[in-house]
């Protein structure tokens, strides 16, 4: 598929997401909305890739919703001479479509490596929440900024995701003053796995990337599945199940077969056909 905001390659089962709105620091556009959802939607019938990296181009990851489109938005609400019901409409059904980015992005199989350069506010402070692994280049600036201007500091699963990434008081901090939070403050906090110059944050992703792609195809699809449910697993024995079963249907696989033969007995690279 061809899109106008984004730009996407594959290279040997690697998928490369860029934002591609440079001039706005690659700002959530109505466009930019409907072809994410578009893209995270369709994972699923695009299994040669992966993993996949998210990342800006330019010299931001994503600065949040696109004020412009914002602004037409609200303009609709009063030209179509019913007010405020109007607006609330309009808004409505972009908060769903949002919303729903990153939903997808948690249900795709492809583990998701957010790869942030720059400021990741907003909106995108959500995308990268929403990614499995988060890098940050020395650059990377993280925020939820909404509070700042008049609207609630949960958006787009901010209040879901950040409790549980970096705990419930950090979490309320952050989200209560629109706080931004440096790259090295989200190291220390766990809120990235790493930190690394600007400049090496490609080669970081990638190299992260190949040792996920040397796991067979169904596995690393049926990890992050797992990890998915048991975030929410409301006990251990529940999360033992769920893993049971998980790897019950790995063993069933030929994947499965071939790496316990090629890595035990024959001593060399598994094959993987993802069957």
């Amino acid at each position: 598929m061809q899109y106008h905001t984004l730009d996407f390659e594959c290279r040997d089962h690697v998928g490369w997401l860029t934002l591609n709105r440079p001039d706005r620091l690659n700002a959530l556009s109505v466009e930019m909305i409907q072809e994410l959802r578009q893209f995270f939607g369709g994972l699923d019938q695009h299994l040669d890739s992966r993993v996949v990296v998210v990342r800006g181009a330019g010299r931001a990851f994503c600065a949040g919703m696109d004020v412009k489109d914002l602004a037409e938005i609200m303009g609709k609400g009063a030209e179509d001479g019913k007010g405020p019901p109007g607006l609330a409409t309009n808004g409505h059904i972009l908060q769903r479509s949002v919303s729903e980015i990153v939903i997808q992005m948690r249900r795709c199989p492809q583990p998701l490596i957010g790869a942030v350069r720059g400021s990741a506010a907003g909106g995108g402070f959500s995308l990268a929440m929403a990614c499995d692994i988060r890098l940050a280049g020395q650059s990377a600036r993280f925020g939820a900024n909404n509070i700042r201007i008049g609207y609630s500091g949960g958006d787009m699963g901010s209040s879901y995701f950040l409790p549980r990434l970096i705990g419930l008081s950090r979490a309320a901090e952050y989200l209560y003053t629109g706080r931004v939070m440096d790259a090295a403050a989200a190291e220390r906090i766990g809120f990235v796995s790493r930190v690394v110059p600007d400049e090496e944050l490609d080669q970081a992703a990638e190299e992260l990337a190949r040792e996920m792609v040397s796991a067979t195809p169904f596995a690393l699809r049926m990890t992050k599945e797992i990890l998915n449910m048991n975030i929410d697993s409301p006990s251990l024995l529940a999360a033992t199940e769920i893993e049971g079963r998980g790897n019950l249907l790995c063993g069933f696989t030929e994947d499965a077969q071939e790496a316990t033969r090629a890595v035990f007995f024959e001593k060399r690279a598994p094959r993987y056909r993802d069957a």
